[in-house]
């Protein structure tokens, strides 16, 4: 708990059985009430290896859902036990769970509703060995969409993320793609909600064993994120009435 907020965090998992006990292992128990994790119908034994750890809540897709499917398993679970501040953490340990406290602090003492993990500020990506191609995808991307959607983050792209419950029950989150592309709409819908968005420095690691999408899926992520952006520029404008950008009923 901080200040009697209930914190949870939430482990999207898809073949994480090398990396899971070591990100779980650094997770700050003095802090986080509850731990999900959402095994999108993985190819090893991440579910099984979760339950051995303790965590309390292991849900297991039937299906492979995609990266955005998962996540929305996650946020409804985590809203469903009553979480208050929920931090997404990828367990294949490219993102340190030491920075929990600080995202949940921010959070907390409501100085941000939102706070990134940012692999940019401090030059985090490429120390952390992220391929050329995807830093100079991400610089391009980032200044594309603080143009279009008319803010300013370092980065759009980072999968670390925390959330206040007030934001996830109003954006429509479950309107958005199951896909890679399900994280930049998040952020569009964040954005045009009218949220204020923090962000902290973030080392990250990559390693053989961390997740990471090929040229292809990049190529499409890219488009994704083209294509979110101006249907957001669009939306400002008041040019059309989308359906992501309507608030969840309460």
């Amino acid at each position: 708990m901080y200040k009697e907020k209930k914190v949870v965090v939430v482990l999207p998992a898809y073949n994480a059985a090398k990396t899971l006990e070591k990100t779980y292992r650094e997770i700050p128990f003095n802090l986080v009430d509850d731990v999900i994790l959402c095994d999108d119908h993985s190819r090893d034994n991440t579910a099984e290896l979760a339950r051995q750890l303790g965590i309390r809540h292991v849900l297991v897709h039937e299906k492979n859902q995609g990266y955005g499917g998962n996540q929305k398993t996650l946020y409804n679970k985590a809203l469903e036990i009553g979480g208050d501040i929920i931090i997404m953490l990828h367990p294949d340990y490219q993102y340190t769970p030491k920075l929990i406290p600080s995202m949940v602090n921010i959070i907390g003492e409501e100085l941000y509703p939102v706070v990134l993990g940012s692999r940019i500020l401090g030059m985090g990506a490429r120390k952390g060995g992220m391929p050329m191609y995807k830093y100079i995808a991400n610089r391009f991307l980032t200044f594309t969409q603080n143009t279009l959607i008319n803010y300013k983050l370092s980065e759009y792209h980072t999968g670390y993320r925390s959330f206040s419950r007030q934001v996830l029950e109003t954006i429509n989150f479950n309107q958005n793609s199951d896909d890679f592309v399900f994280d930049n709409e998040m952020l569009s819908q964040i954005v045009y909600a009218g949220f204020d968005i923090g962000e902290v420095t973030c080392p990250t690691k990559y390693f053989e064993e961390a997740s990471s999408i090929n040229f292809r899926r990049s190529m499409k992520y890219g488009l994704g994120v083209l294509r979110v952006s101006f249907n957001h520029f669009l939306q400002r404008l008041g040019l059309v009435n989308l359906q992501m950008y309507r608030t969840q009923s309460k």
